[in-house]
């Protein structure tokens, strides 16, 4: 489904990936492991069209997609729920779940479209109306990944979900990716909660100074004190 090859990026002088490649196949959970600074976040904004990239392809289902803008990227059904979340505070939560799914398709399939997602997200019918700003850090998580899959995309990249998150928020995080998943849902996912990730995902990468150091299926990662080692070299 998703192939990077050789994906050199970085911002303006600064070079941040360097010759990295990885895959996602279609229907797998990836984690995509580092530490800070390592080039996690970059990497979601090559293949997203966010950042230019200077050398190397990312295809998605058979096109190129390292040329195009983010709205092309996100058009072929590619979506990301940031770092930070990037809500909009005085916005309901029913007006973020709209705003998703108008990006992709017509305001006839818009109530069908929100009501897929409040299947995903349940917890979320309580709080529709409410303001984007009162929310707790877990369900403005939810509501940010609610306004992703709104779009119905064939491919949700997460850039560390878990994020300030507590630990039975955390839990409850990983029941949902997988929830996800098992309806056909491929997805990438960044952290640095390890736990979380092993939890979820089929297969790992690990980056480190903007390069795919090590990779496997999940398995081969079951010591978590080794696999942070591999972080930092």
């Amino acid at each position: 489904m998703l192939d990077v090859a050789n994906l050199e990026a970085g911002y303006g002088p600064h070079l941040v990936l360097k010759d990295l490649s990885m895959q996602v196949p279609r229907g797998e959970i990836i984690a995509l492991l580092g530490g800070n600074g390592a080039g996690k976040t970059t990497t979601l904004s090559a293949i997203m069209g966010l950042i230019p990239t200077r050398k190397g392809t990312v295809t998605f289902d058979n096109a190129a997609i390292h040329s195009k803008p983010a709205h092309r990227v996100f058009s072929h059904g590619v979506a990301l729920v940031p770092q930070w979340r990037e809500l909009f505070s005085e916005m309901s939560v029913y007006e973020h779940l709209e705003l998703g799914a108008i990006q992709r398709g017509n305001r006839q399939s818009l109530g069908k479209r929100i009501d897929d997602v409040l299947d995903h997200l349940p917890e979320l019918r309580a709080h529709l109306e409410r303001r984007a700003g009162t929310l707790s850090g877990g369900q403005q998580q939810m509501v940010a990944i609610g306004r992703a899959i709104a779009s119905q995309p064939k491919l949700l990249m997460l850039d560390e979900p878990s994020m300030g998150l507590a630990p039975l928020i955390v839990n409850e995080l990983g029941r949902t990716i997988k929830r996800l998943n098992e309806t056909g849902t491929s997805v990438l996912l960044v952290e640095q909660n390890m736990h979380l990730a092993l939890s979820v995902a089929s297969y790992v990468y690990i980056i480190r100074n903007g390069t795919i150091v090590k990779h496997g299926p999940t398995a081969q990662f079951h010591d978590e004190r080794e696999l942070f080692q591999s972080y930092i070299g």
